[in-house]
């Protein structure tokens, strides 16, 4: 006897009830309102197999709202992933696989971290970009091996955030057919009814984006849901919006349909009240073996997995290469000797010995490793002129053409963060996107949300201080920097010269566990002269650039545009008697990885007087020169002014530096 698909989904609203009641925190409205869409996209329609979550062929699901989070892991312990009822009942407790939001990472078939609204719509955006990319680039006639959907739930609050607006946009601008989104119209926010301050006409809206709408759907009519899919996977030019009218909480007698079912715990008495609204029999976390199996996605999951299995085997026999290829890049390895060909051009930069702006320095990078990484995919934020970040090899993306390599993504930074960390998160690509270093502010968020998925998007910063010049301290970045830096698990990496730049540029293409932001100069800097000992410690984020024939009096620290200036003060006060080490730290995060005798080579403990120089915050520096160090550094906002009298102005001059240092050695 099969069960009738509203018992189903009642499975979701009892688990999302009482996980949020044992925790006695978390948001029950939203799974009991989504439950009969989730229940007709998971069971009728969504390409998984819960035996193997990272399956290359499924289709991505993606909860938008992610405060939600019940929904979802409802719906992998029900379908039969390795989420046990064990980690239902430890919602929202330490170390559990069911944070209070979906992380990417711990609960198996949970496909991005969401919560902060609106980037799992962006980040979806990005996974529909990539399938259609990746499927541009590798289907053959009669041989389609990358062809899945990406669905993603979202709600009111997602469509606030202006994040919504740009990657909508951008989706629609692309037409990426296989993006299927969920509006879960039910009208309540945190402060209550929507219409105090959400007025928007959201069909009208995504139809002026390019995107095909369904509206008037009744979420709670899973014929109507159905139907509205079908006619979604028939639009193959346009992402599709279906408008779902949902009541928050359904099932709750006392809360639905309000703000009380959004943001808290139903209560004892109201839950069970619930239970009996819904004729829902069983005690709390309690489901039953004719719910189970109705709901048990592992058999029809392996068998779709082992069809396309075959489907890439006889790709394999027809075209054996791009068959290799797809599934290296699937797999994340680099080509065979990309190392060994990145060192050799890192050797040719040290050798040319070319002054060159970073930025330019970081173009040519790309010129070189490019042709070796036909995973790159890059882009900018209406910039590319100004980042330079489009290469010999750059080719544009379109909604018709998209087996190009290089995303044009408009003046849309926040969007292009996330659609970044959305294609990290698809695979198959190695993916940088630019702006102006100030402009980091707009993408920060997402910037963050990289970190803390450890994914590999690689974040190109241009125009890197005061010394942008006349464009005045709206465009001038100062506090930027700090904050890259006091992010866990991102490494920033701000080069002096091209060598420096191209070994970023390799370190940031050969780490695969978290993101890099390179942070490049308009102006043109010097080259600096190196042994191949002090090539290798650039690897290691600091290295002794500059010594004296003794024990060094004073160390100054620099990074970027200022190593020059370190270099020149030093040489001043050598004609002086001094001995002065510089340091040139392009990536502190990863010097600070370093083993402690390294650090103590680089930086000796007993060397107390320290100077930094940098032309951006002051404050971070104080954690490596000490409270009695100095910094020359940046405590206010810049000026509008050309790049020299600004760096006048400000301290960064040779004379200054060696003031600085003659008063801490006093």
């Amino acid at each position: 006897m099969s069960i009738p698909r509203t018992e189903l989904a009642n499975a979701i609203r009892a688990l999302s009830m009482d996980a949020v009641q044992k925790a006695k925190s978390g948001h029950p409205g939203a799974p009991m309102g989504m439950a009969d869409i989730a229940e007709v996209l998971w069971n009728d329609f969504l390409r998984h197999n819960p035996a193997n979550p990272a399956w290359p062929g499924r289709d991505r699901f993606v909860l938008s709202n992610g405060h939600g989070s019940m929904l979802l892991y409802s719906l992998l312990h029900l379908s039969g992933y390795a989420l046990s009822m064990e980690e239902i009942q430890n919602f929202r407790q330490m170390h559990s696989k069911t944070p209070g939001h979906p992380e990417y990472g711990y609960a198996p078939g949970v496909e991005t971290t969401t919560g902060p609204l609106g980037q799992g719509l962006a980040n979806a955006v990005g996974m529909a970009l990539a399938e259609k990319v990746l499927a541009s680039q590798f289907n053959q006639p009669s041989h389609t091996v990358v062809d899945h959907y990406t669905y993603v739930f979202l709600g009111d609050g997602c469509l606030m955030e202006g994040i919504s607006h740009e990657a909508s946009s951008l989706a629609g601008t692309l037409g990426l057919g296989k993006l299927i989104a969920f509006y879960d119209d039910n009208g309540i926010s945190i402060d209550g009814d929507v219409q105090g301050w959400f007025t928007d006409d959201t069909p009208a809206r995504f139809g002026a984006y390019g995107w095909h709408v369904v509206a008037g759907i009744d979420g709670h009519n899973a014929a109507e849901v159905q139907a509205a899919v079908v006619t979604a996977r028939a639009q193959s030019d346009k992402p599709t919006l279906i408008c779902c009218k949902t009541i928050i909480g359904k099932g709750s007698p006392g809360k639905q349909g309000t703000e009380s079912a959004h943001g808290s715990a139903l209560g004892e008495d109201e839950v069970a009240a619930t239970r009996e609204a819904l004729g829902w029999k069983y005690g709390p976390f309690e489901i039953p073996a004719d719910i189970y199996s109705g709901w048990d996605a592992r058999e029809l999951g392996a068998a779709r997995e082992q069809e396309w299995e075959q489907t890439m085997a006889a790709y394999a026999v027809a075209h054996p290469e791009l068959a290799q290829e797809l599934r290296r890049r699937l797999a994340g390895d680099l080509p065979d000797g990309f190392s060994h060909h990145a060192n050799e051009y890192i050797a040719q930069c040290q050798q040319e010995g070319a002054a060159i702006a970073s930025r330019k320095a970081s173009q040519n990078c790309l010129n070189a490793y490019g042709p070796l990484l036909p995973e790159l995919l890059g882009g900018s934020a209406d910039l590319a002129g100004s980042n330079l970040t489009l290469w010999n090899g750059s080719r544009g993306v379109s909604a018709n053409d998209a087996s190009g390599n290089y995303i044009y993504y408009g003046v849309r930074e926040f969007a292009m963060a996330a659609i970044m960390n959305g294609i990290a998160l698809h695979g198959g690509f190695i993916n940088y996107g630019a702006t102006f270093l100030i402009f980091m502010e707009y993408a920060r968020n997402a910037v963050r949300m990289a970190a803390l998925m450890r994914q590999q998007s690689i974040f190109v910063f241009t125009h890197d201080s005061i010394g942008l010049g006349e464009d005045g301290p709206t465009h001038q970045p100062v506090e930027q920097l700090t904050a890259l830096r006091a992010t866990p698990n991102m490494q920033t990496w701000r080069p002096c010269d091209a060598v420096e730049s191209a070994v970023a540029w390799k370190t940031a293409i050969e780490r695969r566990d978290g993101p890099c932001a390179l942070i490049f100069s308009r102006q043109t800097l010097p080259h600096q002269s190196r042994d191949d000992n002090q090539v290798a410690g650039i690897h290691r984020g600091a290295y002794v650039l500059k010594d004296g024939s003794g024990k060094p009096d004073a160390i100054l620290i620099a990074t970027g545009s200022e190593v020059q200036l370190a270099v020149a003060a030093a040489e001043q006060l050598a004609s002086k008697g001094r001995q002065i080490r510089v340091v040139s730290m392009p990536c502190a995060e990863l010097f600070e990885q370093q083993d402690p005798d390294y650090r103590e080579t680089v930086l000796p403990s007993d060397i107390l007087a320290r100077v930094a120089i940098e032309a951006l915050h002051a404050d971070y520096w104080y954690k490596h020169v000490g409270l009695d160090g100095r910094v020359v550094g940046m405590t206010t906002f810049g000026e509008s002014a050309p790049a020299d009298e600004l760096m006048h102005h400000f301290g960064f001059t040779t004379d200054n530096v060696v003031a600085v240092v003659e008063d801490i050695l006093v």
